[in-house]
């Protein structure tokens, strides 16, 4: 399969969630990609143990104040930027960018404070893009063709 280039920041699609143009930033050193979250638990829902849980948080302009319950989701330690770990929520999702629509893990992140609420990780990288940090928005400027 041939790799697409792409750049130190996209804007990509989370289709199954309804976000749609969500600025991500690509991050070679993040093994795990990562989205924001505003609120998440672990509910009981027919016996079984369901992650609740919303995304973005209302001061960003694609909240849509949507809760999702996911059955299958895992935690997991991952360390922050600050070389600390975290537990956090694994979830699987699909990403669409390029036109394309790729399954692939997202960590659950407070990334409130951070310009980007998404991050790729190499997961998803090293399968399907190589980055070049002297571009931006590849993506984007594809689908305009």
């Amino acid at each position: 399969m041939k790799k697409e280039i792409i750049g130190r920041n996209e804007i990509v699609d989370l289709p199954e969630m309804e976000l749609f143009q969500l600025r991500a930033k690509v991050d070679t050193g993040a093994y795990t990609s990562a989205i924001h979250y505003h609120h998440a638990e672990v509910i009981k829902k027919d016996g079984e143990d369901v992650l609740h849980f919303t995304l973005l948080d209302p001061s960003h302009e694609e909240y849509n104040d949507k809760s999702f319950y996911f059955k299958q989701f895992k935690t997991k330690k991952i360390k922050n930027s600050f070389g600390q770990s975290e537990e956090r929520y694994i979830i699987q999702a699909t990403i669409r960018i390029f036109d394309k629509d790729i399954q692939t893990e997202f960590s659950l992140s407070d990334r409130g404070n951070l310009k980007f609420p998404l991050l790729l990780g190499r997961k998803l990288l090293n399968k399907h893009f190589i980055v070049d940090t002297s571009k931006k928005n590849l993506s984007l400027k594809s689908n305009k063709k």
